[in-house]
């Protein structure tokens, strides 16, 4: 019997304070940090998503992240397929793999050993829905995906994640068959990982979307205008250009919005991102969730989730 990989995943919504987390706890266990994060894995994408700076990665190794020019596509199975190899040389080395990221589908899969038939993408249908969503909203997509496929409509109308629901259409477009049908197929085998999952959430989720308000604010600060122009002045990839950030500028560069108004409206498409976060992570039983705002100091929390990782690791 081949003894399984330990490893700590470190999830919850955007501006949390995973990163933050990741890195104290690979400081405490002799770790390495692996992303799993959907946008920081490209290049010239800093502010926007929030990656974090050589400063605050404090000299902790951390993989899969700013690799990949945003002109280049990338999916859940090439991040499995990469994070695994990063996770078995930093476990062969004798360092703890510390799992951290906020993008649900690519910590599941992983962990979960989900492997995926790859399916070729067809970026204008991918970009029609999303315009189509921007006009109609997500409703409209949602009946289009009752339509076509019953079974993934009810597992995401409470969701709601326009990404999901536009892939789930653009799948049936191209292949002619509902994603359910795929997602059936796709095997799962025995997973090489013993994970051991840490959440981060707030008891008052007003303190999360202060959180987010501030991190924003601090972005502009940190130039993230000049960014979004560099970024919008390329040739975006289907993945990359969902990144958020950088369309809800859009129009104060088109002179048709102020900037206060793009601000104001990049806040609530992050506040809405991390709620579906939260809805996605909230389904897995195995999450040990701690609550930023319910101890008195990062230490504290801190604290907590080492004895946790030192009771599977050692218990």
């Amino acid at each position: 019997m081949i003894e399984k990989i330990k490893l700590v995943s470190v999830v919850g919504p955007t501006a949390s304070g995973k990163t933050k987390l990741a890195v104290e706890l690979a400081k405490v266990f002799g770790g390495e940090i692996v992303s799993a994060d959907s946008m920081q894995i490209y290049q010239g994408m800093r502010i926007a998503t929030a990656k974090p700076t050589e400063d605050e990665k404090q000299g902790i190794p951390h993989h899969l992240m700013d690799f990949l020019p945003p002109e280049e596509n990338y999916s859940v199975a090439r991040f499995v397929e990469d994070a695994k190899k990063a996770i078995t040389d930093i476990a062969s080395r004798g360092k703890l793999p510390i799992v951290a990221g906020g993008t649900g589908l690519y910590v599941d899969s992983l962990l979960g050993n989900i492997t995926f038939s790859e399916q070729q993408r067809d970026e204008a249908i991918c970009k029609a829905l999303y315009e189509r969503c921007e006009r109609e909203g997500v409703e409209s997509l949602l009946e289009t995906l009752k339509e076509i496929d019953a079974e993934t409509y009810e597992k995401l109308k409470t969701e709601r994640n326009p990404k999901r629901i536009i892939r789930a259409i653009e799948y049936y477009e191209t292949s002619g068959k509902p994603i359910s049908s795929q997602v059936a197929a796709s095997h799962r085998e025995e997973t090489p990982f013993e994970p051991i999952k840490l959440g981060l959430n707030f008891l008052d989720r007003e303190k999360l979307y202060e959180r987010i308000n501030l991190r924003v604010d601090c972005m502009l600060n940190e130039g993230l205008e000049e960014e979004a122009r560099e970024v919008l002045s390329k040739t975006l990839s289907f993945t990359s250009v969902k990144a958020i950030g950088y369309k809800e500028l859009m129009p104060y560069f088109e002179h048709s919005a102020t900037l206060e108004e793009c601000v104001e409206k990049l806040k609530r498409e992050t506040r809405r991102y991390a709620k579906r976060q939260l809805t996605w992570f909230k389904r897995d039983k195995e999450i040990h969730w701690l609550y930023p705002d319910a101890e008195p100091d990062f230490e504290t929390l801190l604290g907590k989730a080492v004895q946790l990782i030192q009771g599977s690791l050692y218990g």
